[in-house]
């Protein structure tokens, strides 16, 4: 799944990697968290022909799917992600695979190893980042929710996929990435069905990210600086050179030794 991402790049970066015309000045953001506002990238109307305007544009949304048809949001489930393998089908996104398409800007994104209960290991917080740097975009999709008494919210959800060989040992799912050779082709919406863009959604290659092991801060969204993507050394690796009593309080496990 993807709960947790950061933002780091500037609107300089954004303006040249998307084709925009422009966008607004915004802060770093280093625990970008469900609920929250994202950037994301749409597919405006056409320039007329001839015009040298941008066909896409950036735009704030909230994080937290909601489909037109829910009457109340209050009572209805959070969906921050969409499975790839079923999203062309799901009721709650069909709509918006046809329609509403988007790019979500991100420069990588926090996943957690969480072991199963009893097995005395310890949960650990990885950044997930791709190896070259850089900025890349998650495949997405968006909703305008309407109110009764007229008032609209703009919402959105980021697509998941099985993960690949990289990340499999955190996690069994990780974002669907769009490389910016096929951002057009995604956000094509008028000409370009589910069935036509379904090829890209599969995780990227196996070399694209790396992992790399951060301290359990980034499970709060107070904190929210850049000390969040420090490097520590894995919790496993630190409780293995613990005396067997300061592991057996550290897991509250019993041991036979």
């Amino acid at each position: 799944m993807c709960g947790r991402f950061a933002l780091t790049a500037s609107p300089e970066q954004l303006l040249e990697l998307f084709g925009l015309l422009k966008v607004e000045d915004f802060p770093m953001r280093f625990n970008i968290a469900p609920t929250q506002p994202i950037l994301i990238i749409v597919a405006s109307e056409r320039a007329e022909p001839g015009s040298n305007l941008p066909d896409r544009q950036a735009m704030l949304v909230r994080w937290g799917f909601t489909p037109g048809w829910v009457k109340d949001p209050r009572s209805f489930p959070l969906l921050i992600n969409a499975r790839a393998e079923t999203v062309a089908e799901k009721a709650a996104f069909r709509a918006a695979m046809r329609h509403r398409r988007i790019l979500v800007p991100a420069s990588g994104f926090y996943e957690w190893h969480r072991p199963p209960k009893g097995s005395g290991e310890a949960s650990q917080a990885y950044w997930v980042r791709p190896k070259k740097g850089g900025i890349l975009a998650f495949a997405g999709l968006m909703e305008t929710w309407s109110s009764a008494d007229g008032s609209e919210v703009d919402t959105a959800a980021v697509l998941t996929t099985g993960a690949n060989k990289t990340i499999r040992h955190i996690h069994d799912r990780m974002p669907v990435v769009i490389p910016p050779e096929e951002f057009s082709r995604w956000l094509d919406c008028r000409t370009q069905e589910p069935r036509d863009v379904a090829d890209l959604l599969a995780p990227p290659p196996e070399d694209y990210f790396e992992a790399v092991p951060v301290s359990d801060k980034v499970n709060k969204v107070a904190n929210s600086g850049p000390d969040l993507q420090d490097e520590v050394a894995p919790i496993a690796s630190i409780l293995a050179k613990r005396p067997p009593a300061e592991r057996e309080k550290e897991d509250g496990q019993l041991t036979l030794f």
